[in-house]
């Protein structure tokens, strides 16, 4: 009697009613993130309501099928891991200052589009880099990635950073709430009702947030039913070899993001990620980015919020993510479904951000678990990268006097950390060792050998 083969967890398609549920779950942690691109590089620029109301229906439409071409995936396209896919926010400062000293929008839209095929050409020699990503250098990365995203969920729950109330002890009393309704609904509620406990938390704190006058739906009502996003509605993209050189600096930064993401997602999901699926993640990203420029958006990539969120509820079917793609995609299409969304008040999203990205940090540690640290320098490459990768976390302005192309490596602290952490580990475990120490890297049972 033919027996099928198991599926694996990552190919599972759960019922819609999950899928539905799960994929929300995901728009609704990514979706502030997703709008601020095209905020803050509209509003430097000084576009009216109208572009700017305009920039985030086109962002949401391509984050929508970028996400798609990552989890669905066709031919060498997609890594096909729940990926969530959005505007980076290392193009932010070079688009802006492109956008308002050297050509506006269409020069910002070439820059992009050029840094989008350079991705997708250079996907492969990247996917030949994943040997140097031992479990010492992801668990090192992932802790970064997670750690870094914590001031962003302290400021979702102050308020958000710029608001008008930022700080009062409403703002947090009502992220606190929902980090409880969260942490409840994990421990108590039965197993489907647990996955969503992020969903759930930020239903109950929206609940609470509109008759305490935290937010209103106002902007419902003005928003159209419809909005579709044309090929170059700004005008024809045009080519300056600044923009591009600037673009492509922010490239090799995405694509560094990218790999630490993808390997994070990989481990979480027990499949691990191979040089192959690395590429084909990647020229995913340039894909996706090429659509940004020709759709009036800008240059996308992984984004780490969401992989919290699949280590947390350990839901790991691409499907769901690739449910969530869909629902980007008509809230793209459909501008007063995005008003409803754009109405959840910062500090509920705060509330939740708190555990999902510590998530991401505990994942890193739980990786940093495998590793031996026993007559080696593996605890200096982990000190080091974190130390680096925090420094412009922690200190914004700290690289301000440095030239634009460091600033734009370097302000990321996730790429900054992945370098270092890459470097490190080259120095210490590849190069030959001291004459008094041959081998630098002990092997798990010599060092128990000799503990």
């Amino acid at each position: 009697m033919a027996t099928t083969a198991p599926v694996h967890p990552v190919d599972e398609v759960p019922p819609v009613r999950q899928l539905a549920a799960f994929g929300l779950q995901h728009v609704l942690a990514m979706y502030a993130g997703a709008v601020a691109v095209p905020l803050i590089v509209g509003s430097a620029m000084k576009l009216s309501a109208a572009d700017l109301a305009y920039l985030i229906t086109a962002d949401l439409l391509v984050c929508g099928i970028a996400t798609l071409v990552q989890c669905v995936g066709f031919w060498r396209f997609g890594v096909r891991l729940p990926i969530m896919q959005g505007c980076t926010f290392a193009a932010v400062s070079p688009m802006v200052l492109i956008g308002t000293t050297g050509g506006g929008l269409p020069a910002i839209y070439g820059s992009v589009i050029v840094a989008g095929l350079a991705i997708a050409l250079l996907a492969p020699v990247f996917g030949k880099l994943l040997r140097f990503f031992p479990p010492l250098v992801t668990g090192t990365v992932i802790l970064i990635i997670g750690v870094s995203l914590l001031p962003v969920a302290g400021n979702w729950a102050a308020g958000g950073q710029g608001a008008k109330g930022f700080g009062e002890p409403k703002n947090l009393a009502l992220a606190g709430f929902v980090l409880l309704v969260v942490l409840g609904v994990q421990r108590f509620a039965p197993a489907f009702l647990s996955r969503i406990a992020v969903l759930i938390g930020i239903v109950v704190g929206l609940a609470v947030a509109v008759p305490f006058g935290f937010t209103d739906f106002g902007g419902v009502g003005d928003a159209d039913w419809l909005g579709i996003s044309t090929p170059f509605h700004f005008g024809t993209p045009t080519f300056h070899a600044s923009a591009i050189a600037s673009m492509l600096v922010v490239a090799l930064v995405t694509m560094t993001e990218t790999t630490g993401d993808l390997i994070a997602v990989g481990e979480m999901t027990d499949r691990r990620v191979e040089p192959r699926t690395l590429a084909d993640g990647l020229r995913a990203d340039g894909l996706s980015t090429v659509l940004g420029g020709v759709f009036n958006t800008f240059p996308y990539t992984a984004y780490a919020q969401n992989v919290g969120l699949v280590g947390m509820t350990r839901v790991r079917s691409r499907w769901v993510v690739a449910a969530a793609g869909g629902i980007l995609v008509l809230l793209g299409l459909l501008p007063k479904l995005g008003a409803v969304v754009a109405a959840i008040p910062a500090p509920v999203l705060g509330g939740a951000g708190l555990v999902m990205f510590g998530t991401v940090a505990a994942s890193g540690l739980k990786t940093l678990a495998q590793v031996d640290f026993k007559g080696n320098d593996n605890l200096t490459v982990v000190a080091v990268s974190v130390a680096v990768g925090m420094l412009p976390v922690g200190v914004p302005t700290v690289y301000a006097q440095f030239p634009d192309w460091f600033q734009t490596v370097m302000n990321s602290g996730i790429s900054a950390g992945c370098l270092t952490a890459i470097v490190l580990n080259l120095l210490f475990n590849h190069l030959p060792g001291k004459a008094d120490s041959p081998t630098k890297v002990a092997e798990p049972d010599e060092a128990s050998a000799t503990a």
